[in-house]
């Protein structure tokens, strides 16, 4: 008995440490990435329209890095730093690994697509980062193979929680988005400890101060209004299919039509962008977006704004440029909920925060992440609403999402015949080979 209680300390203190350890230099990395996107992007690229026409130069430069310098061979298998958040995930399954160089090269290519105007967010990096950090720890400290997976949750958990700054939502998160219908609760200690203290490294140590979105009002509850929030998640959770789809279309046909040359593909789209601003006449869809973000909340926005930060996004990353997801899908999420304020008799604030929640869900796959995100980031408020949005989103956005390499352990519904174990992407091909024949 006396042994037992030995080895569980033992093993509670080894997670502990190793959280700790990743928590805290990712804590500080994230730190660096979002004060210099911040530097970059608003005190740099918005006071400089004309740096948007180098936006094909950037591409080219980002495009020949991860050529050059992101291929890696680790165990006689090829790790593509490119696939971004989906290495990561097959990281985390045992099919993969990431590189360590991996968090140096998405930083330094998140910073060019942010400098010269590219539409994307920063969590891509932070989770990127996080891993690059979780293998270095790995090979330091020669963990076994099953432990390395735990690790690179950990650092999935610590990115997340550092970049937005809600550790509980972080912690889920580590464990939650590589896999649908299956968290592994062995991972919570180093992913609870890995976020809270990158968290604290960020905000306490180096005094970074977060965004935020304020809920004004809260309808009361009725049911009424959870038909609406209902409804209202059915079109959230549609509108981040869309993106979604379009995104992966995007990155498709550009790898065909360029035969995978990165360079060619993110010159090409860097071009695209540069046309689409100049039709649009203005940069509200360039960098993150996070002034019109914010204003959703407080007063309207364009009614189609929603619409341009969807392809802008999508043709951002789509091409090859580099950056995460999760802030353009809570742009698209809280201004067409600000645009449907028009129709639906619900405070503004209220629908903006439901759309923001409910569009992220959808594309992350994460239902209880995203509650949770919910509660962090709007201080409790709607606990109820929230809930059914990210439920009702989560279902109704099928088997697609932002990262093909999820795997599907329990389908979202019985009316899905899908072994356990299939991935994204592999479903989504079935279902083209089913309807050409």
């Amino acid at each position: 008995m006396l042994l037992k209680y030995k080895n569980f300390f033992s093993i509670l203190g080894q997670w502990i440490f190793f959280g700790s350890i990743i928590g805290l230099i990712v804590g500080s990395t994230t730190t660096f990435l979002l004060e210099t996107n911040d530097f970059l992007g608003d005190d740099i690229r918005l006071k400089r329209d004309w740096l948007i026409f180098f936006l094909p130069v950037g591409g080219i430069i980002i495009g020949y890095i991860y050529m050059n310098y992101g291929k890696v061979f680790l165990n006689n298998t090829l790790n593509d730093t490119a696939e971004l958040n989906n290495l990561v995930i097959d990281s985390v399954h045992g099919k993969k690994e990431v590189p360590r160089r991996m968090g140096p090269i998405v930083y330094l290519g998140t910073f060019i697509t942010v400098l010269f105007g590219g539409s994307t967010g920063r969590e891509g990096a932070a989770v990127q980062m996080g891993g690059s950090v979780a293998a270095t720890v790995n090979k330091f400290f020669k963990v076994n193979r099953v432990d390395k997976k735990t690790l690179i949750m950990s650092g999935i958990s610590a990115g997340f929680g550092a970049a937005f700054g809600a550790p509980i939502t972080g912690a889920v998160f580590g464990m939650e988005m590589s896999a649908l219908g299956k968290l592994k609760f062995g991972a919570l200690v180093p992913c609870l400890t890995a976020s809270f203290v990158g968290h604290y490294v960020t905000t306490a140590a180096w005094g970074h101060k977060h965004e935020e979105f304020i809920i004004q009002n809260v309808p009361e509850v009725s049911i009424i209004t959870f038909m609406k929030v209902i409804l209202l998640s059915v079109i959230f959770s549609l509108i981040s299919v869309f993106y979604c789809q379009l995104r992966h279309g995007i990155q498709n046909f550009s790898e065909k039509l360029f035969k995978k040359n990165h360079m060619k593909r993110a010159f090409f789209g860097g071009v695209v962008i540069v046309a689409l601003t100049l039709i649009v006449g203005s940069q509200d869809y360039n960098g993150r977006g996070l002034p019109m973000l914010q204003q959703s909340f407080s007063e309207e926005v364009p009614p189609f704004a929603f619409l341009g930060k969807l392809v802008f996004t999508a043709v951002t990353i789509g091409s090859g440029f580099v950056g995460g997801e999760a802030i353009p899908l809570f742009f698209i999420g809280a201004t067409l909920g600000n645009a449907l304020h028009t129709f639906i008799d619900l405070p503004l604030s209220f629908l903006a925060g439901i759309g923001l929640i409910a569009a992220f869900c959808a594309g992350a796959n994460t239902p209880l992440a995203a509650f949770l995100l919910a509660m962090e980031m709007f201080n409790g408020k709607g606990l109820e609403y929230f809930l059914v949005a990210c439920l009702v989103s989560y279902l109704f956005s099928g088997h697609h999402g932002l990262w093909p390499s999820q795997k599907i352990y329990d389908p979202k519904s019985r009316l899905y015949n899908l072994p356990p174990g299939e991935t994204m992407e592999n479903v989504e091909k079935k279902k083209k080979c089913t309807k050409q024949n």
